[in-house]
């Protein structure tokens, strides 16, 4: 019920349509039962039988045949909505909110149960179709003795009944295997984000792939198991029924009744065309459990990701680049660290940011520094204080037009392998000539704004990273350890022309590292501990190396 109320939303006319060919192909099928019984008992004229029966033959290919085309629509138009829907909500989301559902979960939701719903799309005219069978089937039974025909209903609705009863705790089972999925996709994540450390350690990769892979798939494949065991003695249950509905109709209903053999044989001939459709139908149950649940999965991730999102409002006009004065006051930040017990607050910090200015967040690991950077650029929202755009204070309101003032390279980052959402028409050129300065000409080359290529060092990637950066071209940029995993000639470049050229040319760098010995080139310096500002101060009043870059 839940899918059919969600195509509903999606497409209801195509619905309908596809329901509405379904069934009259089911409804064309039992016609041609009727008019083979009719023949075989010798009931009516036969030029009219073959008449009908061939507009039936024409009727029921036809109508399937388009029931399906408009499915292949439905299905596909479907697919794409619910991807498209949960990638806004998860980017309209919260990161802090993103980082404690947890990547796993999200790649499950989107790589397993939407294709588990759309898998049951498919499953629409084929049920249609049969529904539409069983129920012509039925009236034509009615229409041969209505009596036998609620003995006959009787005897399905206790099939029904009792088969109900295993497919509940079936579609438990389901959900329980769906859940071990979520623990199975954080396995294989571990699996391709850990691979250099397994390979060094026998013992740890036998104990991964045993203990915690083999472990959580073995639970997926017997919950799996368990349910379509269910399924199957209920599928077997429900085909015994209709044989236990033609033995009596032969064996106890001449005793019962008077009935004569042409009722007797039209019976006996439709429930055993009827088998077919019933045991198709039966057989649907699992498919259908399944999407239920993925359904469900999807939309109580969907639920809670537009909760989420309902915080933030659409994008306002963008916010003025030409800015004065930066401020976070009195903000903090609280959140829990992995393997730690109590929660870990940053702040309440004050700090004021100033055009042209470049400033260094030193501190050693977890004091801080990154939350710090993702507080900044609003990608973390603060639990006490405010952050103050020339007096303007960042809200939900104008939180993402914030954002577009800065340009990021975190130290976790992702490279897009497109310059996505850089237009400008000598977009290919300015990147040229940023790649030579980075000195990777050689290796990467920019073609109607796309990367030649991504497969490069760790430290090469960064470069990338930082060409994109450049190239956005925005006021305020934030790098985290960005020289961490360059060779001493590249940390020299990056702090003695890179972030100087920034600084020339009005751009405020805000730049997390541990390279101490670069420090006397920033303006100020923030020592951070514990989440809290320690040490303060501004930088030597005479920087010989950063004077002569600032003129040369």
């Amino acid at each position: 019920m839940r899918l059919i109320k969600h195509l509903l939303r999606q497409s209801r006319t195509l619905l309908v349509l596809v329901i509405l060919t379904g069934t009259v192909s089911g409804l064309a099928n039992t016609g041609l039962l009727a008019i083979i019984n009719s023949l075989l008992s010798g009931r009516g004229s036969r030029t009219m039988l073959l008449w009908s029966f061939v507009a039936l033959c024409l009727v029921v290919p036809i109508s399937r045949t388009l029931s399906e085309v408009l499915l292949s629509y439905l299905g596909q138009d479907t697919i794409l909505e619910m991807r498209m829907r949960l990638a806004r909500r998860i980017l309209a989301v919260p990161l802090r909110r993103l980082e404690e559902i947890g990547a796993p979960r999200l790649l499950a939701t989107l790589t397993d149960d939407i294709p588990t719903v759309s898998n049951v799309v498919g499953l629409v005219p084929l049920v249609s179709i049969n529904a539409a069978v069983l129920a012509g089937g039925l009236i034509y039974l009615g229409t041969l003795s209505w009596k036998v025909l609620l003995a006959v209903l009787a005897l399905m609705a206790f099939g029904m009944v009792t088969y109900q009863l295993p497919v509940l705790h079936g579609i438990k089972l389901m959900r329980r295997a769906r859940e071990f999925t979520d623990v199975l996709y954080r396995h294989f994540r571990a699996l391709t984000d850990g691979a250099k450390e397994l390979k060094l350690h026998r013992r740890r990769q036998d104990a991964f792939l045993e203990q915690e892979l083999r472990a959580t798939a073995q639970q997926v494949r017997l919950s799996n198991i368990r349910g379509a065991r269910i399924y199957a003695i209920g599928a077997s249950w429900g085909q015994l029924i209709v044989f236990v509905v033609i033995g009596m109709l032969l064996l106890l209903l001449p005793q019962l009744t008077r009935t004569d053999t042409a009722t007797l044989t039209g019976y006996t001939l439709t429930l055993l065309y009827l088998m077919v459709p019933i045991q198709t139908l039966l057989n649907s149950f699992p498919t259908f459990s399944r999407a239920s649940v993925a359904l469900e999965r999807i939309e109580r991730m969907g639920l809670r990701l537009s909760e989420e999102a309902s915080r933030e409002a659409p994008a306002p006009p963008e916010l003025e680049p030409r800015w004065h004065r930066l401020e976070l006051a009195g903000v903090s930040h609280a959140y829990h660290r992995d393997g730690r017990e109590g929660e870990f607050v940053l702040g309440p910090l004050d700090l004021e940011l100033r055009p042209g200015e470049l400033l260094f967040i030193a501190g050693g690991n977890g004091s801080g520094k990154t939350t710090l950077g993702k507080l900044l650029t609003g990608l973390y929202l603060p639990d006490e204080g405010e952050i103050r755009l020339d007096g303007q204070s960042i809200s939900d309101q104008n939180r993402d037009s914030y954002r577009q003032l800065f340009s990021v390279v975190f130290f976790d980052f992702f490279l897009f392998e497109n310059l996505l959402g850089l237009d400008s028409p000598d977009l290919d050129a300015r990147a040229a000539e940023l790649l030579q300065r980075l000195q990777l000409e050689h290796k990467v080359s920019v073609r109607d704004g796309k990367l030649s290529s991504t497969d490069l060092s760790q430290g090469q990637r960064k470069r990338l990273a930082l060409l994109t950066a450049y190239l956005e071209d925005r006021p305020i940029y934030v790098f985290d350890e960005w020289a961490a995993d360059q060779d001493p000639f590249f940390k020299d470049v990056f702090y003695r022309e890179l972030l100087p050229s920034l600084k020339r040319a009005g751009k405020t760098a805000v730049v997390i590292s541990h390279d101490d010995r670069y420090y006397g080139l920033g303006d100020r310096v923030i020592k951070l501990e514990e989440g809290q500002i320690v040490a303060e101060r501004e930088a030597p009043a005479a920087e010989p190396r950063l004077a002569a870059a600032q003129t040369s």
